[in-house]
């Protein structure tokens, strides 16, 4: 089905929300096949949005959705992921979201047990699980050292909880259990919270993905908005989705970029929360603290070095940019 703007809304307890910005289509054939071969009846269980995130091709004229029948695609024209989760948000009224990426395949109970654990658990605000890596070419050696950059995890077989206590927010931390992006459940209300701020500072929307960029924090403002309003957030092992990385992804060049510009967001997330674990800087000493740690990451050295100074490189802008009360240009 296409998009029919708030015609033939359906109301459900789950939604599932496809983002896609010119995908690969034989990558976003199999993350539908997954959703397709989901255990949890269609019927009035959940609804399924493809959100169109400004494609060069629109792909309401050649992506079928015709067998879900509470199916859309909507087209979503402000380039970025996160525009393109809130238009999902906005499209939907079901108590749960379950964000799905245009390279996910997700096992065959994901939903049924996202809708189980928050039925169980009134105090769960947001959820994930493993993320596996499906490498499309066999990846170089060093790479476990960067799976949780590609949104890539195993933390093993027990569930893991965390939350914030009422408290001074500067001696909070993010926690490691912390859902990532691929596959993330997120109850109604902590989307609404985000939303919200993000509406309230535009700036916000900047730390995540748009286009060629690839800045990864708006995962983390989410879950830090569901800490910050009083629920917890959990890792549960059973549920598992398959991670698609294209052999682009393996590259130094990718790989550093990806560690540069997710660091410059970091802070700035971290900073809109009022966590600052790390100090300002002045933009002037930038140049001379990039150059010091090419030398102590001995950069020249080795793949993993370079793309780890690389990370550096990105911290030392973030903390330029928690300097600035507006936080321009975060992403």
């Amino acid at each position: 089905m296409t998009d029919n703007g708030s015609e033939n809304r359906f109301h459900s307890e789950l939604s599932v929300i496809v983002c896609t910005h010119n995908p690969r289509p034989e990558y976003l054939s199999l993350t539908l096949d997954s959703l397709r071969a989901q255990t949890l009846p269609y019927g009035k269980g959940w609804e399924c949005l493809l959100i169109d995130n400004a494609s060069a091709e629109r792909l309401a004229e050649h992506v079928d959705l015709h067998w879900h029948p509470n199916s859309r695609i909507v087209r979503e024209n402000r380039l970025g992921l996160t525009q393109a989760r809130l238009r999902g948000f906005r499209e939907t009224q079901a108590d749960i979201i379950v964000y799905v990426d245009d390279d996910n395949v997700l096992d065959s109970e994901y939903l049924m047990l996202v809708l189980a654990a928050f039925r169980n658990d009134p105090a769960l605000g947001a959820v994930g699980g493993k993320s596996i890596p499906r490498y499309e070419i066999k990846p170089p050696d060093w790479i476990h050292v960067f799976e949780m950059s590609l949104a890539c995890r195993d933390l093993g077989e027990s569930p893991l909880y965390a939350e914030w206590e009422v408290g001074n927010p500067a001696d909070r931390i993010y926690p490691d259990c912390a859902p990532v992006g691929a596959g993330m459940a997120v109850r109604r209300e902590v989307m609404a919270a985000y939303a919200r701020n993000v509406a309230s500072d535009p700036n916000r929307a900047r730390l995540d993905r748009a286009g060629s960029s690839l800045a990864s924090s708006g995962d983390n403002d989410i879950v830090m908005s569901a800490l910050a309003d009083g629920w917890r957030v959990a890792y549960l092992p059973k549920l598992t989705l398959q991670h698609l990385i294209p052999a682009k992804r393996l590259t130094r060049s990718y790989l550093a970029q990806l560690a540069y510009q997710s660091s410059r967001t970091w802070l700035p997330a971290l900073n809109f929360h009022g966590i600052r674990p790390w100090s300002a800087i002045p933009s002037w000493s930038v140049p001379l603290r990039k150059a010091k740690a090419y030398l102590s990451y001995r950069a020249w050295s080795g793949d993993v070095n370079y793309i780890r100074w690389r990370g550096a490189c990105g911290h030392f802008e973030g903390r330029v940019l928690i300097g600035s009360k507006i936080q321009k240009h975060a992403s």
